[in-house]
């Protein structure tokens, strides 16, 4: 069953409450994030970047992942 911008939202707000998300896509596979959240100051993109995947909890882990790409940007706030 295909993954909904929703369903994103509500795992990457379970691990990061305080964040401004912003998912888009609508094909049920390819997506573009936005997560800004002040947990990420001090962080490089990269470690933000995989903060936020792990919040997905195993949605993209290979071809029998649910979510096939997500472009993410993440920022802590300014």
């Amino acid at each position: 069953m295909p993954i909904t911008a929703h369903e994103i939202e509500t795992l990457i707000r379970a691990e990061f409450p305080d964040a401004e998300i912003s998912v888009q896509g609508d094909d049920g596979a390819h997506f573009a994030a936005e997560v800004i959240d002040p947990s990420f100051k001090g962080m490089n993109r990269v470690q933000q970047q995989r903060a936020v995947y792990a919040a997905l909890k195993g949605k993209m882990d290979g071809s029998n992942g649910e979510l096939h790409a997500l472009a993410l940007t993440t920022k802590a706030p300014a």
